[in-house]
This record gives structure tokens, sequence and C-alpha cells, in this order.
């Protein structure tokens, strides 16, 4: 069985050159989980991803002229190695452990062993603990990310666990499956142009109109900072799709006001924001079809005028765009030509330097409803990533989970200061978005 790493993982590892790396996490708020240890964590890890192959596979390189690299179990597998505990610093409280989330993020993961980690949090105001999830972008995307926690949380629906380890593929069949990828490479070349020109369209072209110059865009460097905003899912929802919209796309109107706000103290003022929105390609598979599946799709959130109207434009951008953005992305389909040029540096020199979008918002949905890890329920789901780098100082993860929207907002805190103040002025223009395009909006 040949599991080769796709073009997207490839990408991904190629444009891990620098500092944040490209990991991302979700951390789960764990309520009555005083019993729970490293060693009963890694117990059910153990236990459980038996039905999650890739967590126990690791990337090596094919032999010459046997094609890209791929995945394969890891016969030395020890779960003990991938989990760990820390305490959290005094007070324990929600600043205390976003800071400590994020010190284990940024934690660059070994290539040389499956690209994930688990870490349990102890010390919590309150007796509380979480568990953080960390997972290199190589793996999975940010789905699949919650297509692996689906897997390990308790009472999961789990198929059949794979037999353990399975053998290398030999070098014959390696050249084998190289020569007929090759072929079928060229068979599908026409296609492959066509899902190229559509991934560009939505990605905004070779030559995208210009992100309005502001403030925003600046160099990053190396320290992140982090906030939470929550938000009644239900009230979300029902004041979006009153307007045939979604709730990604009110987000969106709100990010884009409390922006603006922010910016406007500072004396800058950007009436419209182009915002990169990732969009998953991934169907309905579970946990075991990982990897990375997302393409970008730029949208032009307007941040003045009626809000109904500006809901409303961006509901049909995100539409009109969502069907071309869906398919492979440019990095995966000019692989041959991206993953070079990003290996020396290309992609971190571009991201410094570009002027395509002011901001990032993703998007997953968590479980509907409330799921327990070790018998201790877990009240609350964050997503954290490191986002983009480059003049991207700002950008947004959106997590749903048992009735609760929750935005985590990442910043620079030396390129973009008062990451307190942003968070504030989301936290505002979320409700009055809600309280004006609800049902009580006449």
């Amino acid at each position: 069985m040949i599991e080769r790493a796709s073009p997207s993982d490839r990408a991904f590892l190629a444009m891990d050159t620098g500092e944040p790396p490209e990991q991302f996490g979700v951390v789960l708020l764990l309520d009555r989980a005083e019993g729970l240890g490293a060693e009963k964590v890694a117990s059910l890890i153990a236990e459980r991803l038996r039905a999650v192959p890739r967590l126990r596979r690791r990337l090596v390189r094919a032999p010459f002229g046997c094609g890209g690299p791929l995945w394969v179990d890891d016969p030395a597998f020890d779960v003990g190695e991938h989990v760990s505990a820390v305490c959290c610093p005094s007070p324990g409280d929600e600043r205390a452990l976003l800071d400590t989330a994020l010190s284990v993020i940024t934690r660059r993961l070994p290539r040389r062993a499956p690209l994930w980690a688990a870490v349990l949090v102890t010390g919590l105001a309150g007796g509380g603990r979480a568990l953080v999830l960390v997972l290199h972008h190589a793996l999975a995307d940010g789905v699949g990310g919650l297509a692996v926690l689906a897997d390990l949380v308790d009472s999961a629906d789990r198929s059949p666990a794979a037999r353990f380890p399975r053998p290398a593929p030999n070098r014959a069949a390696l050249a084998r499956d190289a020569w007929a990828n090759r072929l079928g490479s060229l068979s599908r070349a026409g296609r492959s142009w066509y899902l190229l020109r559509e991934s560009m369209r939505a990605g905004g072209g070779v030559r995208p109109p210009r992100a309005t110059v502001s403030s925003l865009n600046r160099r990053t460097g190396p320290r992140r900072r982090l906030t939470v905003v929550r938000a009644d899912l239900a009230a979300v929802r029902s004041a979006a799709h009153r307007h045939e919209a979604t709730v990604n796309d009110l987000v969106l109107v709100a990010v884009a006001a409390a922006l603006r706000m922010v910016l406007l103290d500072r004396g800058d003022t950007v009436d419209a924001f182009t915002v990169t929105v990732p969009v998953s390609g991934r169907g309905s598979g579970g946990g075991a079809d990982l990897g990375n599946m997302v393409s970008p799709l730029l949208v032009t959130v307007p941040a003045t005028g009626a809000l109904d109207e500006r809901l409303r434009q961006v509901a049909d951008q995100v539409r009109t765009g969502r069907a071309a953005a869906t398919g492979p992305p440019p990095i995966a389909l000019l692989g041959w030509l991206f993953r070079p040029l990003a290996a020396v540096g290309g992609y971190r020199w571009y991201m410094n330097h570009q002027h395509r979008f002011h901001t990032l918002v993703t998007h997953v949905r968590g479980p509907a409803e409330p799921v327990t890890f070790g018998g201790a329920a877990v009240t609350s789901a964050l997503a954290i990533g490191l986002g983009p780098g480059g003049n991207i100082p700002v950008y947004f993860e959106v997590l749903s989970y048992a009735g609760t929207l929750t935005v985590t907002i990442t910043v620079d805190p030396d390129h973009f200061p008062g990451h307190e103040d942003l968070a504030d002025a989301l936290r505002g223009a979320l409700e009055r978005t809600v309280r004006h395009l609800g049902p009580g909006d006449t």
C-alpha cells in the first residue's frame, strides 16, 4: 500500500522554513478532570489512534527515481513521545492558558516522527484542565484536525483498526507507482490547467487589485498573542440565514467592522478589507483521509454602509467563488515550481511583500453536541493557527462547538499592539450585527 504525500502536503513542508512553524492546534477545556493525568491521556490516545493510521506514520524520502515522499508506518512509534503535560502558570486563567497553549503550538515538531503532539495543561483556575492537540499542516488542515479529534474523544464511532505496522513498499513497487503517476499526470494535463485557472481566479488572479494600503499590513516578527471572543451560535446563524447568508459571511462582516474601528482610532481609514478565506475541498470522509485540502478564496468585505447590504455583498462573493476554490490550491498544482522556491525562502519573501490581502479568516465546524474526553466534559474548544506570517500581523480562527461560536484572534503584538481593543471591537461588532440583522430587525 503506497500513500504518497500529496502536492499540498509537500508544499506546506517546503513553506516551513522559518518562524513560526507551519503548525496549528485545537484546545479543549476539560471540566472535572482532576484524575486525568498524562499517562491516562497517553493510554486513551494509544487505544484510539489505531483508527487514525496517519498518526502513526512519518514522512520518508523515496529512493532516487521512485517518486515523491511517502507516509509509512513508524515501527518505532511510541505514543509516550507525543504526549506530555505542562503546568499552567498562576493564576491559571484564560490568558495564562492561551499563553501556555501558544508556547506548545509554536514548538517545532520533529520531522523524524509522526507530525503531531498532545499536551495536557494542568494548574488551571478552578481545578480544570485542558488538552492541546498540535498538528503540522502537512498532516492535516483544520477540517482534518477536527476529524482527528472526532476519533479521539469518548464514544466516537471509530473505523476498524488497521494492521500496524505495515511494511514499507519495496523499491520496485515504488518505481512502478511513480511511473504510473507520471503518465497519469500527462493524461490529466488539460484538467490540471483548468483547475489552476479556476483556483487562481478564486484567489484573485495572477495580478489581483492591490489591497487598500493601510497600517495593517506590516512586516511581522516571531512573537504572537492570542485573545478569544465568543458569541451565541444560534443567534449568529439565525441572523445570517434570515438574509440568505452563512455564519461565516456574517463573521466576515463583523471582522471588517472591528478592524475599521481599531484602525480609525489610529488615524487610518479603510472602507473595505480584502480577506483570504480558506475553502475546504474535503469530502465527507473520515479522519483517516487527512492531509491539506484547502484553497484560498479572496473576498472583499465592505466595512461601511447598511449592514444588510454588506452581508449580501459578502454572501454573493463567497457563493460565486466557492466552487472555483474547492479544487487543488495553486501551491499544489504548481508544486514543481513552488516547492523549490519556497524551500529557499521564496514563499516567505513573497509574504513579506504581498499586497493581495489584509487578513485571513478561517472557519471550521466542530461537534454540535458536547463531547467528553476521558470522562471529562469538554466545556469549550478553541482553534489556534499561527497564520501566514509575512506582513499579516492579525488573523482570525473561527470554531463552532456545542452552540458557541469562538473566534481566536492571533496578533503580532510588536506590529499590531492593542489586541484587547480589537477583541472588544469584534465582540461589539458581532453583537450589533446580530441585533440589527436578527429577528428583531424591521
